[in-house]
């Protein structure tokens, strides 16, 4: 007999009643956080940095670079989070990544397509540009049992109608990137990813003028750039970087 899913849903939210992950007050239809405690988290917002997304405190007319980026080039074509960094959002990546909360991941997808409003996103929306998660090591993804950046995709795929093409593999185990500055983990990351080939034939690639690829956090930009140059190197034209929150 094939149960229904969304009366699965209702059964579930009546024996253990959802509540917000930040305040504790009850939510219904699959929400993680209330409307208050989301709309209390801080977007970024203009004036931002046109190629790394960062956020910038004062008044600058036009679009500009931030210092960081006009001293290295980056394979994408530029990046975009949509939340500031706030201990509220980490803690909601870090209970994802490291608690094994995945139900987050629907909140965390839902609070980067607010991105989307960036004009050049709602280009690649338009033109229905695949989202392609940041692979993990199959080490690591065995010790964690899902790719956080691959839940959060499906969560802005049910939001935004995009596909979802998982072109990527991580080929090569490195060590943690969190103490690593810049060039140290430009240089961790070397030969790390791979493009996929399914099993017997050969890996349809996107019919369309880019891609956008998710991650969680975008701190240095190493991970989704040595991602972006695999991408580059097999044919994809375009490359643009979504992520929840800017590190």
């Amino acid at each position: 007999m094939q149960v229904d899913a969304k009366r699965g849903i209702e059964v579930l939210d009546w024996v253990y009643p959802p509540v917000c992950e930040i305040c504790g007050c009850g939510l219904g239809g699959g929400d993680a956080l209330c409307e208050e405690c989301s709309g209390k988290m801080l977007r970024i917002e203009a004036p931002f940095c046109d190629m790394c997304g960062e956020g910038f405190e004062g008044q600058i007319d036009g679009a500009f670079d931030c210092p960081n980026c006009r001293e290295v080039s980056f394979h994408f074509e530029f990046a975009r989070a949509a939340m500031l960094r706030s201990e509220r959002v980490l803690d909601l990546v870090h209970r994802l990544k490291y608690g094994r909360e995945v139900h987050l991941a629907g909140a965390l997808g839902r609070l980067a397509v607010g991105a989307f409003s960036d004009r050049r996103l709602g280009v690649a929306m338009e033109e229905k540009w695949p989202l392609v998660p940041v692979p993990l090591h199959r080490s690591r993804q065995r010790e964690r049992y899902f790719n956080q950046a691959d839940e959060i995709c499906r969560a802005i795929a049910e939001e935004t109608g995009l596909e979802v093409q998982r072109l990527l593999k991580r080929v090569r185990k490195t060590e943690t990137q969190t103490r690593l500055n810049r060039k140290q983990r430009m240089e961790n990351l070397k030969g790390a990813f791979a493009v996929r080939r399914p099993w017997g034939r050969e890996m349809k690639m996107p019919d369309t003028p880019g891609v956008i690829l998710v991650d969680d956090v975008f701190t240095t930009g190493s991970t989704v750039d040595a991602c972006a140059k695999v991408l580059k190197k097999v044919g994809v034209e375009r490359v643009a970087v979504l992520t929840v929150m800017r590190g």
